[in-house]
């Protein structure tokens, strides 16, 4: 489709300007110094864009009033001992209860107002005697005074009749009972004394109390007794905060980060920050832009120099890169940098070292499997230039040579272990290789250059081997973007589609072995024939396997599957024949499209029989008619295959071995002379017919093809091909 854009010279020019964009825009942020006309009290015209870390004042302040918030209060317990208060109660009731001199309704009185006051005097005496001796705090005391008498038990008024009728008996089994209560119930944080009161009745019944009015006075007495000792702790609190404050680290403005907005007014304060952090400027220059541009430019020049120049290695073909794949490694490029961006924006003074764990040579193992190897060296040079400039940290110089090197290293590392990739691990195996490598020559310019500490040394190493992990982890996950996108058709797909438990491979293998079996052996036929010319082997093995997918619907109506039967042709019209014969490419080809295979093998299933003639059914309609005495009302052209003719090398060298595998399979003692005899007389056939008219082969590469085809067949039927001496020594006992 030389009209279609991938030829388009227009595509191409756009193409090529979106690469110098690409490489000022990425390079832009790191070599171009921005400076800014600003006028103070006026809003500003544009996002100003820090270029170097420096601290948020403000930013920093609010951050650390957000860490103080987030410190949740403090509370801390208070060893209140209130077991020491019920044994104070009882000591009472034993005292005043063993005076017959107090009548029973003074003492009713006497422990109406002596009880809940020993409540608070307690209290207020456990506050005097802490304070000041640094086991709690004065604020912690008096929020323990506040919430204990808040939280008070009021008695019951008929507890207090009961009182004076208690005996010393009684008394005696009720102090052990309470005081355990209490002790149990305190031994927990308590917040809310009510939690722990609800508790009281349970472990009364269990205790050894059998008398009903014991239970319910030393229930009362227990609650009474019970208090908070759980409190909120507010200088605690406050001190947390602070600490909260004092680390939380100042908010810096990185590199990139936009500190004035567009139409955000310039207040003094803005301006002088502005001025501090060098964004302000008195007059401007685009000497360093049109630097920028042209070495954008260049960039562009080493990449279009080499694709004008070289030849598609992978493919083994002279035609040039189209626009499809000029736009794949503009793709490819946009990917590696973005990545190296991101990267670079975590970047920090005090941690470098970070930039080591972009995958920079992730662009290099994507060209090496989607386009060429010779591509992907020359881009290995950009991409370590590129990275040179991102990760840079020092504004005192354009390139760090340290991220440049490393890039370079694992780059050719990558390159090396990822060539010729056949299987998905190949790439986790490259990755790894890339990790060493990585790992190494970071490590040989921290020995060469002044040595850092140790724990920057080994974070450093660490971060390089972890790029190479994600440089694998990220290519395994694009490439199956890159070839439904592109209708890129890569090694790897090849090999899964080569295996043999792919739906349409086992229905050929089960309802067609015969065609099975053939396809097999044209892939071994086309593979070897292309690889002897520098063409796609591996497209023309599996596109071998799917070529004849569509005799899957009549399978009967094909040679190869009549054993043990009559063949279904001789008792139908020739025409007939000839539809059914004809109809297995276009069958195919909606097979393959409906199981979502590459365009490239549909495309040889349909053209490897191009427009070629079926002569045996033609001739025999043309007997048929002179034996019905009546004229042929057809052509030749009603006998075609509707084709089209091959429109790739790999499609003609499919058709071709097709053409030879069916032949050689058609003679029963086949010997060399006739082997090559019948190659050759294939080729010239379709030479002569024009069906390889729409592909570039060469007469040259028709005749490496013809040798290899003969050579490989010999291979595969040693046992059945009979040698000149044999021939001739048959002839003699004849």
């Amino acid at each position: 489709m030389a009209t279609g854009w991938k030829h388009s010279p227009a595509v191409r020019w756009v193409l090529l300007l979106l690469f110098v964009l690409l490489f000022y825009f990425s390079l832009a942020p790191h070599l171009l110094p921005k400076t800014y006309d600003i006028v103070q009290g006026k809003p500003s015209d544009r996002d100003i864009i820090a270029q170097g870390p420096s601290e948020d004042k403000k930013a920093t302040l609010e951050a650390q009033e957000a860490a103080a918030e987030r410190v949740e209060p403090i509370y801390s317990i208070v060893a209140l001992r209130p077991e020491s208060l019920l044994e104070q109660l009882f000591t009472r009731l034993e005292q005043l209860n063993q005076d017959d001199q107090v009548t029973e309704q003074s003492k009713v009185n006497i422990y109406r107002n002596e009880i809940p006051e020993s409540y608070m005097n307690y209290i207020n005496n456990f506050v005097q005697a802490n304070r000041g001796d640094g086991a709690y705090n004065d604020t912690l005391l008096e929020e323990m005074s506040t919430t204990v008498k808040a939280q008070a038990y009021r008695i019951p008024e008929e507890t207090f009749y009961k009182l004076p009728s208690l005996t010393q008996t009684q008394l005696a089994d009720m102090r052990p009972v309470g005081i355990e209560i209490v002790r149990k119930l305190m031994m927990d944080p308590l917040r809310e004394a009510e939690t722990a009161r609800t508790k009281v009745a349970e472990l009364v019944n269990a205790s050894s109390l059998s008398e009903r009015k014991t239970r319910e006075i030393v229930q009362e007495l227990a609650r009474f007794a019970i208090m908070p000792n759980k409190f909120l702790d507010k200088e605690a609190t406050n001190e947390a905060r602070v600490k909260a404050r004092e680390n939380t680290p100042p908010v810096l403005i990185k590199q990139g980060d936009v500190i004035v907005q567009k139409g955000e007014m310039v207040t003094k304060e803005v301006y002088d920050r502005l001025a501090g952090l060098g964004l302000l400027q008195d007059k401007r220059t685009y000497l360093p832009q049109l630097g920028l541009l042209l070495l954008s430019v260049l960039f562009l020049l080493v990449i279009y120099s080499y694709m004008e120049k070289a030849s598609i290695m992978s493919d083994g073909a002279n035609t040039r890169y189209n626009n499809a794949q000029l736009a794949m490694l503009w793709v490819i490029f946009l990917l590696n940098v973005v990545a190296m961006q991101i990267v670079a924006m975590t970047q920090t003074e005090s941690m470098p070292y970070v930039g080591y764990l972009a995958p920079t040579a992730m662009g290099t193992m994507l060209i090496v499997m989607l386009l060429d190897v010779q591509l992907a060296v020359v881009c290995s040079f950009l991409f370590a230039i590129l990275s040179s400039v991102i990760f840079n940290m020092s504004s005192g110089r354009l390139f760090d040579f340290n991220y440049g090197f490393m890039t370079a290293v694992i780059s050719f590392a990558a390159i090396f272990a990822i060539h010729r990739a056949s299987q998905r691990s190949t790439i986790l195996k490259a990755g790894i290789m890339v990790s060493f490598f990585g790992s190494a020559s970071v490590l040989a310019m921290m020995l060469i250059g002044e040595l850092p500490g140790k724990t920057e040394m080994i974070a450093t190493v660490a971060f390089a081997f972890a790029g190479g992990l994600l440089t694998a982890i990220l290519v395994i996950g694009l490439m199956p973007f890159f070839e439904v996108s592109f209708g890129i058709l890569s090694a790897l797909k090849l090999v899964e589609l080569s295996n043999p438990n792919h739906p349409l491979l086992r229905k050929l293998l089960t309802e067609t072995p015969g065609t099975y079996h053939h396809s097999v052996m044209v892939g071994n036929l086309s593979e070897a024939a292309a690889e002897s010319i520098g063409a796609n082997g591996l497209l023309c093995r599996v596109g071998s396997f799917y070529h004849d997918i569509g005799k899957t619907k009549r399978p009967s109506y094909f040679i190869e599957n009549q054993s043990n039967m009559e063949n279904p042709h001789d008792s139908i019209d020739p025409m007939l024949s000839k539809s059914i014969i004809v109809a297995h490419a276009r069958d195919g080809v909606d097979m393959l499209k409906s199981h979502n295979i590459p365009k490239r093998i549909r495309d040889i299933a349909e053209q490897h029989h191009g427009t070629t003639f079926l002569k045996f059914f033609y001739y025999k309609a043309l007997k048929e008619a002179e034996a019905a005495g009546e004229q042929p009302d057809f052509t030749e052209d009603d006998f075609r295959y509707p084709g089209p003719k091959a429109q790739s090398k790999e499609a003609a060298i499919v058709g071709i071995s097709d053409c030879v595998e069916a032949a050689v399979r058609s003679l029963r003692n086949p010997n060399v002379e006739q082997i090559e005899s019948m190659i050759n007389k294939i080729i010239k056939d379709r030479l002569d017919d024009g069906q390889l008219s729409d592909c570039d082969l060469t007469l040259k590469e028709l005749n490496k093809i013809a040798q290899t085809l003969k050579e490989t067949v010999i291979g595969i039927f040693h046992s059945r091909i009979e040698y000149p001496e044999d021939v001739k020594q048959k002839e003699r006992l004849a």
